[in-house]
């Protein structure tokens, strides 16, 4: 079970670090961890946020820790350069294009939602989207119109094939669970969105016993936080997925306590190798404070186990010891508490 661990930059060590101890407490035979630079600290030390040699670990690895990148040091620096440049990097080179992003409110937790806490209550969904196409990676620029004033323009684009092995990904998770399907898009307006939602009635076909339906992102964007316990598999682009996710964290309450993966084609000996990672930053106000909140990082690392190495049991049993602490008030101060991010994940692994 070969892991590289990838910290990162701000509260990124501090949060891997208890997610580390986590899997070590654990005892899985054959675990073996290396360590790599990303983000701000891999330019300061080599030059460029993902150097060659970790990309050449990653791809040794079963599976990638992530903490996170961004540094204010480096916010001058040409856009090639700068931290975050990493993180896109290696869902590039690795091939990683669907992102799972589980969002749920934990038991007592309520009142920390936005949400009125009869609603939050019933917010338990994952989203999975696509990440490597829409308009984020088509072709853009800047351009002088005829009446001679700046015009700014992004293509968005996808082809079928890119639809189609993201909408296997989200029909198989929905058949594993048993979850409902929903594909957002915005068919109604845009061309892009009809060949996604063509597509996906196509990829249905193959998973009969997947109940599916369809939404358009706004009218999704006002269910997620009015009903939000309609939902259970969110299928959708990069996009809407980005805005959608964070909506979703927002509900939860804290963005402390939301993990993801992502992940490719390429298959392990033991499942699907991914990089997992919190979607918090790198929160550079607070780094080296211990006051962090490992529990997204720790969670993360049980979708890892879940995901790549097949590990359910174990998987299941971070998770429920990370409920367990929460319901025992061993809360961080985003959650309105005042432990540190030690003592949570020593609260974690006491509770294994």
């Amino acid at each position: 079970m070969k892991i590289a661990i990838l910290p990162g930059d701000g509260i990124g060590p501090e949060v891997t670090a208890e997610a580390v101890a986590v899997l070590e407490s654990l005892g899985l035979p054959g675990l073996v961890l290396f360590e790599g630079d990303v983000g701000g600290i891999a330019y300061r030390r080599h030059g460029v946020p993902l150097p060659d040699e970790t990309l050449a670990m990653a791809r040794e690895a079963d599976a990638i820790l992530f903490g996170a990148v961004g540094d204010p040091a480096c916010d001058a620096l040409e856009r090639h350069l700068r931290p975050e440049q990493a993180i896109l990097g290696l869902r590039k080179h690795l091939g990683l294009f669907a992102n799972l992003r589980p969002a749920r409110v934990f038991a007592g937790l309520e009142h920390l939602s936005p949400l009125r806490a009869d609603i939050a209550r019933s917010l338990d969904l994952v989203i999975v989207r696509e990440l490597t196409g829409d308009v984020y990676f088509g072709a853009k620029g800047q351009r002088v119109t005829d009446a001679g004033e700046r015009e700014g323009w992004d293509a968005m684009a996808y082809a079928e094939g890119e639809v189609r092995r993201i909408a296997h990904v989200a029909f198989r998770a929905a058949e594993a669970s048993g979850l409902p399907l929903t594909s957002v898009d915005k068919a109604n307006v845009l061309e892009t969105s009809q060949l996604w939602r063509d597509v996906v009635i196509e990829t249905a076909a193959e998973y009969p016993q997947v109940v599916l339906d369809h939404m358009y992102v706004d009218n999704a964007a006002m269910q997620l936080v009015s009903h939000p316990d309609r939902f259970g598999v969110v299928l959708t682009g990069n996009l809407f997925g980005d805005i959608l996710s964070d909506l979703a964290s927002a509900a939860v309450g804290s963005i402390g306590l939301l993990p993801s993966a992502s992940l490719g084609e390429r298959r392990t000996d033991h499942g699907t190798f991914g990089l997992y990672e919190p979607i918090h930053g790198s929160a550079p106000d607070i780094a080296g404070q211990g006051k962090a909140n490992p529990m997204a990082t720790i969670l993360s690392a049980a979708m890892m186990l879940r995901h790549s190495f097949g590990r359910e049991d174990e998987a299941a049993r971070i998770e429920a010891a990370v409920a367990r602490t929460l319901a025992d008030g061993i809360l961080g101060g985003d959650l309105g508490g005042s432990h540190g991010t030690a003592a949570i994940g020593a609260g974690v692994r006491e509770r294994l």
